[in-house]
């Protein structure tokens, strides 16, 4: 069965996004290509249960097995020697993505306090868009009762896009609450 998402995407941002930005042909619309969930931990190499507790529950924000992010250098200053776990992340594409993303937009952002709406410029320029999330505990998979501490993620959403405007409007279209300006 074919997410909401993707038929939402197929059926109406498509030829919204065609007649706006005059594309010539199908394939030039902007579509979201992955999304990148990460979540570093650094006080990771002080004690090495903090990698399990967030390596599940990543696994259970995302639905997939994140991968353990190394350091590739040693820093004297941070207690880090090179090959130390140092954090995880988890790619997301196909069907995944567009249900994290339906769960993200519908159920996650409005679960965040004191929300306003997402900052509409913290595009990159070349169309992707990076959310940091204070709380893991916004997402209705993480129990609270088992959480040990409160830990953040950052979240990127990479799109075809060639500009932010074009990138802007594609997120827009799949409802993304960005503030007024």
């Amino acid at each position: 069965m074919a997410s909401r998402y993707k038929e939402l995407y197929n059926t109406e941002i498509v030829p919204k996004l065609k007649e706006r930005f005059e594309y010539a042909n199908i394939n030039e619309v902007p579509r979201v290509e992955k999304i990148v969930l990460n979540m570093g931990l650094g006080e990771a190499s002080r004690n090495s249960k903090i990698i399990e507790n967030s390596m599940t529950e990543l696994a259970l924000i995302s639905g997939q097995k994140p991968r353990i992010c190394k350091a590739k250098k040693s820093v004297a200053n941070f207690n880090l020697r090179k090959g130390m776990a140092i954090g995880a992340s988890v790619n997301l594409r196909g069907e995944r993505m567009f249900d994290f993303l339906d769960r993200l937009i519908n159920i996650a952002i409005p679960r965040i306090r004191d929300f306003r709406g997402m900052n509409p410029d913290a595009f990159d320029g070349r169309g992707n868009y990076t959310i940091g999330i204070t709380e893991q505990i916004i997402f209705p998979e993480i129990d609270y009762d088992m959480v040990e501490q409160i830990r953040g993620l950052n979240i990127t959403i990479v799109t075809s896009a060639n500009t932010d405007e074009e990138a802007f409007e594609l997120l827009a279209a799949f409802g993304f609450p960005f503030k007024r300006t």
